[in-house]
């Protein structure tokens, strides 16, 4: 496929474009700074801005598009990364503003030149509790994605504001667009770093659900959403198969959920944000788990 990928020079797209790449794909990396890693092409644009979208999507990326047969070669899908990735690196409202206005002028230019595949990064912290003042626990557990979406942070409403438009864009169009839920993404050079301290101190993923997704499993994702096709709007949450601290479930419940209900049994290790729907409905199985990359560390 042909893709325009968005982001791809941030922390989780890094990772996730040299995986399409070697899936066979032809990416082109739409970000403000280019990403050095061979085989991708780049383009330079700021997403806020709907004129250079929609010329990202309909001029040649490569000198290969200058080649028979003449006009420039469609792509096939769109994947939208880009973003403020946080709060407090940007003020609240320009995090709202580029991230709100970035995603609308993905979404349109992309069903306006035909394309029929967009994939969306949204985000945890749609459920409110990674950013709330102060501790907020889910209603429920393990968190699905029926679980209310009530943010009271500047990212976190931009997110929740992208999949109304995503959905809003889908319902007039009927294309497939598809909305990524990713948890704490986790680069592999990370995990001797980080998870040594998570073991020590569970606390510290409090906020993040006890969950995480591996980098390199996040691309796994986006190849099955590539691969599915038919199922109009949907929203899938994005993490491993496990939770990422060293203690079992019924410690986490223990320690930190009490009270809080608990829908189904969970395994001993099961992750506390599902990933169930990604399995059913796209064939989601991600593979790295934390303990393999962490080695002896811990």
């Amino acid at each position: 496929m042909r893709i325009l990928f968005t982001g791809g020079s941030g922390k989780a797209g890094r990772h996730v474009v040299p995986y399409l790449l070697a899936q066979g794909h032809r990416v082109t990396n739409l970000d403000l700074v280019p990403l050095d890693v061979e085989g991708v092409e780049n383009l330079t644009a700021d997403l806020t801005d709907p004129g250079q979208v929609w010329g990202a999507l309909t001029q040649p990326s490569d000198f290969r598009d200058l080649e028979p047969p003449r006009g420039v070669p469609p792509y096939d899908a769109v994947v939208h990364f880009a973003a403020i990735p946080r709060i407090m690196i940007r003020t609240d409202n320009e995090t709202y503003r580029i991230n709100t206005m970035s995603t609308y002028n993905v979404i349109e230019a992309a069903l306006g030149v035909g394309i029929r595949k967009v994939i969306f990064a949204s985000s945890e912290t749609t459920y409110g509790i990674c950013f709330a003042d102060g501790e907020r626990k889910p209603e429920y557990i393990p968190v699905d994605e029926e679980h209310p979406t009530l943010p009271g942070d500047s990212y976190a409403m931009s997110k929740v504001c992208n999949e109304a438009t995503a959905r809003c864009f889908q319902q007039r169009s009927g294309a497939d667009i598809y909305g990524l839920r990713i948890n704490n993404v986790f680069e592999p050079h990370e995990y001797a770093a980080k998870f040594p301290d998570f073991v020590a101190d569970p606390s510290l993923r409090r906020r993040n659900i006890f969950a995480y997704i591996d980098a390199r499993d996040l691309g796994r994702m986006v190849q099955c959403c590539l691969d599915t096709d038919g199922l109009g709007y949907e929203v899938f949450n994005v993490a491993n198969r496990n939770s990422s601290v060293a203690i079992s479930t019924d410690e986490v419940v223990a320690r930190f959920y009490e009270g809080v209900p608990q829908r189904r049994e969970m395994a001993p290790d099961e992750t506390f944000y599902s990933i169930d729907k990604a399995r059913r409905l796209l064939g989601f199985e991600p593979q790295v788990d934390w303990r393999d990359e962490v080695g002896t560390a811990v």
